[in-house]
């Protein structure tokens, strides 16, 4: 079994003959997509159609190829010059292809008779639901003058507001003991197995805010308004309904799932109370130690005996998910280990059109990589499903993207708890709810902070003392009493990346649809065995061309209403409830 990925099905390297001839056809790209446009507008409407779908596939085809290379070499080999500036290269390029490819997009916009098109024509019938997204998105387009102006300015506006926050955050130097710190060195002590050390790392963290709080509100400030002004004038009622309209979601279905959070978390919260307890702890738990480590899983693996523990459990759900991951060990898919010049954590990458997918971790040999392992394969068990879409098909929105890698996470939780003594099971338990729990008590203290500030922004300016109360407000909302009150996290808005976005906002309930949707998932596993896979593996097919609510009418539930909602929490509640029992609480 190899320990590093191979990308020769891509290209041989950066000298591959192919990979430099791709370069040069996608130079001559923005002129190719011009002449095809030029040719589509003399034809019918139906060749039209065709054409104008057909040199996209190739811009996004070839762009794809090369980019997927570009990046996947340099996750691996950072420090690689020559890499650097050919993916600074193909940027360029690429840009230069924006005129065009938004040309494209609005003659696409103006069909009046896509029902009839779809009759006449398989490939077009074939991209309906796109056409139609593409369609929506056009009404909400300003004219060409104004949309580029609104690109140039956001480039000095919003989106340098964001690198500013980025900058500022990254960089800054923050006093802890006899030494200084970044922001992420010091966050990263949250992890350490002494209390002492992360409660010192907290209280400095906490402290060092103060070095920079007023230049991300002033960040934070104008990013807001410039979501609303440049939304109020696309014709969207609120950032909020921006946000669903792209995550392809009704508003009613994000009532239900907060609805049935709301109505959960009371019971939830004794997660919470349960590793205070555990931890000595008589006030509710410090912030300092929401990851302080209780229980003990103490099971080391090697990458032969992940595969094999991996393979095992997936076996007993799908024979598709295992022979898939067999692949993915045994086939060069996997980058394993850290090394110089890789990148840290982990992810996915889909290898479109080729049936394969990449994926880069970190492995240390602990459970906690099984587990991302898994994570990473469920994505790419979706990118399976979805491997015979045509090209320009292949997008699914941000809500629905974790729920393969969600699902085999929780899979595998279940599957491990059945063979773990009652130490390891308080440490697996408490891995898992501490993950799952910030997905849906965290993040909705985080959906009330943003949807607070979108209100109030418009007609004040939100000093850092302001958004202090506002995020201190969200998370006495949403923790209650499980949290300490003198150790809560009130610039949680500083240091969350996710707020200062121009282009994306509410990055958040997403993460919460996530992470339930696949625990609702996993509960008709449960209930309905292996009919239920089959179904599943459609679903995920289906993922790139339908709506939030359309996935789970393929599943049979109806996620607009707060039973299915509800269905899901009971499984978190579960285990809330083992924790509880193992560590004796109350």
């Amino acid at each position: 079994m190899n320990k590093e990925w191979s990308l020769d099905i891509l290209y041989k390297g950066l000298d591959d003959p192919k990979y430099k001839e791709d370069v040069k056809i996608f130079e001559g790209m923005s002129d190719f997509l011009k002449s095809e446009y030029d040719k589509a507008l003399k034809l019918d409407d139906v060749n039209k159609v065709k054409t104008l779908l057909l040199a996209m596939e190739e811009y996004v085809g070839l762009s794809y190829k090369l980019f997927a290379f570009t990046m996947l070499y340099l996750a691996t080999n950072g420090d690689d010059g020559d890499a650097m500036a050919l993916r600074d290269k193909l940027s360029r390029i690429d840009s230069g292809c924006t005129g065009i490819d938004t040309v494209i997009k609005k003659e696409l916009g103006k069909i009046t008779n896509l029902s009839e098109l779809c009759e006449k024509d398989s490939l077009i019938k074939e991209y309906r639901f796109l056409l139609e997204e593409n369609i929506e998105k056009c009404k909400h387009m300003l004219s060409d003058a104004e949309e580029e102006m609104i690109s140039v300015m956001d480039s000095y506006a919003g989106s340098a507001w964001g690198n500013f926050r980025d900058y500022m955050t990254s960089n800054v130097k923050l006093d802890y003991e006899d030494k200084e710190l970044t922001l992420t060195e010091l966050r990263n002590l949250a992890y350490n197995s002494d209390s002492k050390v992360r409660k010192a790392a907290y209280e400095a963290e906490i402290a060092g805010y103060k070095k920079f709080e007023e230049a991300v509100a002033f960040s934070l400030n104008n990013i807001k308004n410039q979501v609303i002004e440049i939304g109020k004038r696309r014709g969207y009622e609120s950032p909020l309904s921006e946000a669903l309209f792209k995550s392809r979601m009704q508003k009613e279905t994000l009532d239900a799932m907060m609805g049935a959070i709301m109505e959960y978390i009371p019971k939830l919260r004794d997660f919470y109370k349960a590793k205070a307890k555990a931890l000595g702890h008589k006030n509710g738990l410090p912030w300092y130690d929401l990851y302080a480590p209780t229980g003990s899983f103490d099971r080391e693996f090697t990458t032969e005996e992940c595969r094999d523990y991996l393979i095992k459990c997936f076996s007993t759900f799908s024979s598709d998910m295992s022979d898939l991951m067999k692949e993915a060990f045994d086939n060069s898919w996997i980058d394993f280990f850290p090394k110089k010049g890789k990148l840290g954590g982990a992810f996915d990458y889909e290898l479109l059109g080729t049936g394969q997918s990449r994926v880069l971790t970190n492995f240390d040999g602990k459970f906690g990589s099984v587990d991302t392992l898994a994570h990473e394969l469920g994505h790419a068990f979706h990118d399976r499903q979805i491997v015979d879409q045509r090209i320009l098909n292949h997008d699914y929105t941000m809500p629905i993207a974790e729920t393969a890698s969600t699902f085999n996470e929780t899979f595998l939780g279940h599957y491990a708890m059945n063979e773990a003594d009652d130490n390891a099971k308080i440490s697996l338990l408490d891995s898992s709810l501490t993950e799952s729990l910030q997905c849906i008590i965290d993040i909705t203290s985080r959906y009330i902070f943003e949807t607070t500030v979108f209100e109030k922004c418009q007609d004040k300016f939100l000093m850092p003392d302001d958004l202090n109360e506002i995020m201190i407000n969200a998370q006495k909302e949403t923790y209650g009493d499980s949290l300490d009150p003198e150790y809560m996290h009130r610039y949680m808005w500083a240091c969350k990346s996710h707020y200062y976005s121009s282009y994306l906002s509410f990055y958040n309930f997403p993460y919460a649809f996530g992470l339930l949707f696949s625990q609702g998932l996993y509960a008709l596993y449960l209930k309905e065995g292996d009919a239920f896979v089959k179904k599943y593996e459609k679903m995920l097919h289906d993922t790139v061309s339908c709506s939030i609510e359309d996935c789970g009418k393929a599943m049979g539930v109806d996620l607009t209403k707060p039973d299915f909602w509800r269905n899901s929490l009971e499984i978190v509640l579960k285990d809330v409830e083992e924790y509880c029992k193992l560590t004796n609480f109350r």
